[in-house]
């Protein structure tokens, strides 16, 4: 069962379109894979478009009741000002053109995709459509695909661990985001399923380990701070490997 969820926050900035890309890539596949959060999603997104179309309501009701003599004014002068001639618009026709056009062919499909790295496959939401054709950089049981989000310092990846893969220790001189899209890994924190959703920063650190092979999606403004062992050599570089 997923433990991990975003903040209401994060779902109420999602609803509004708010969120930048790299993190709005997370909430939707979190959304994709939690029922939970996907129908919270769905009435936020429903309040948000309400609020889009109706922003003064309330407001515009009351001006309308006050103020109805004068707009029943301001109509009348207008037509009385418009020439006589104006065609009126043809809604059958209209609606017939628009039938007329050809079917799309390129419809974007919500079915999940199908993701391989190193002979395994996985199955991933379809908000990752647009990412997918980024090669795979591999480093010893870490294999990473790189996203394209321009965004200054923020790095979207997709993650993959093999069997029996271990991140060495580190902290965090940003946030981390990770949410598990497939497999289970663990750290001294818990145990993580498919869906789960972790936020982590500096107060944390962890060395995730996972048995029989994990896909995340991560998001990370800022270089990992490695804590333990040989793996400390490469803070320097941290910028150029974050």
């Amino acid at each position: 069962m997923i433990k991990h969820h975003p903040q209401p926050e994060l779902l109420v900035s999602h609803a509004n379109g708010d969120l930048p890309l790299s993190m709005a890539i997370a909430v939707s596949a979190h959304c994709a894979l939690c029922e939970t959060c996907r129908e919270q999603l769905a009435l936020l997104t429903e309040q948000a478009a309400n609020s889009a179309l109706n922003p003064d309501g309330a407001h515009a009701h009351a001006a309308n009741h006050t103020d109805q003599e004068s707009i029943h004014t301001a109509h009348i002068e207008a037509e009385n000002t418009q020439a006589t001639n104006v065609p009126v618009m043809d809604i059958d026709a209209m609606l017939a053109q628009i039938m007329a056009q050809p079917a799309a062919t390129d419809v974007p499909s919500n079915a999940p995709l199908d993701v391989q790295v190193k002979q395994q496959h996985y199955t991933v939401p379809s908000v990752f459509r647009q990412h997918l054709a980024r090669p795979w950089q591999i480093l010893g049981k870490v294999s990473r695909m790189r996203f394209d989000v321009d965004e200054m310092n923020t790095r979207a990846s997709l993650l993959h661990i093999d069997a029996q893969g271990e991140i060495p220790q580190h902290t965090h001189k940003g946030y981390e985001l990770t949410l598990l899209l497939a497999g289970a890994f663990s750290d001294l924190n818990g145990d993580y399923v498919p869906g789960d959703f972790i936020v982590l920063d500096s107060q944390h650190h962890h060395s995730p380990k996972t048995v029989d092979g994990c896909l995340c999606y991560t998001v990370l403004d800022a270089p990992l701070h490695f804590t333990k062992g040989l793996s400390k050599l490469l803070n320097p570089i941290g910028e150029l490997i974050y």
